[in-house]
């Protein structure tokens, strides 16, 4: 894997990437459409990844039909989720890791992120003090796939996007960070890397640690 740039700041995407969250909201989504006598397939959800709120709204509604009470679903989806994430959210393998190599590297970095503030606030706590800015719901015009999160990311950095190294798991995130102009690579999670998505990355890793890695050989 190869940068077509030198990598003047890193801009992460924040669940499925830096956090392990993505698993629980997608088996509350779909048990709980089963206890409410609702299919929920896998590929809605996926379409899901890295959507604001409304749009995973706008799906949901499209999928389940007008008469179904969205309302209630998000309800009992949000309040299991919670309690789910009230016993603590994982860290992804490798973040402390990158974390630590890119203060060495004197490389600045940030989140841009479909999730609230308070999200970020209650999720992060461990690393959160670390990034030079956190960028979420609220702080853009429009969400992923939209470039927004990631242009005003590199305006929080005083760096040009096209010097960002963007980090991501979702194909929505992959097409937001590319058409921000940012390096891109893409560490799936829930999400394969199409064909599509190796078109928009500069390359896809299969964790945080091989980015590191990669990191380390361009610096030498």
């Amino acid at each position: 894997m190869s940068l077509p740039r030198p990598v003047k700041a890193v801009v992460f995407d924040m669940d499925g990437l830096l956090i392990d969250t993505e698993r629980v909201v997608r088996d509350a989504m779909i048990e709980i459409a089963r206890e409410e006598g609702r299919d929920f397939p896998l590929e809605i959800f996926l379409s899901m990844v890295g959507l604001p709120d409304h749009a995973s709204r706008a799906v949901a509604v499209a999928h389940f039909g007008e008469d179904f009470d969205h309302d209630r679903f998000e309800t009992r989806v949000w309040e299991r989720v919670t309690a789910e994430h009230a016993a603590g959210v994982a860290l992804k393998a490798g973040v402390v890791e990158l974390l630590d190599a890119l203060d060495a590297l004197g490389l600045a970095y940030a989140v841009a992120t479909s999730s609230s503030h308070d999200t970020v606030s209650r999720h992060l706590t461990e690393i959160g003090g670390r990034f030079a800015a956190i960028v979420a719901a609220g702080d853009y015009r429009r969400g992923k796939p939209s470039p927004d999160p990631f242009l005003e990311a590199a305006r929080r950095l005083s760096v040009d996007p096209r010097d960002c190294l963007a980090l991501e798991d979702s194909h929505n995130g992959v097409r937001a960070a590319h058409a921000a102009g940012m390096m891109t690579i893409m560490v799936p999670d829930l999400l394969e890397a199409t064909e599509e998505m190796r078109g928009l990355c500069v390359g896809v890793a299969q964790s945080l640690h091989e980015v590191r890695e990669m990191l380390a050989r361009i610096d030498a």
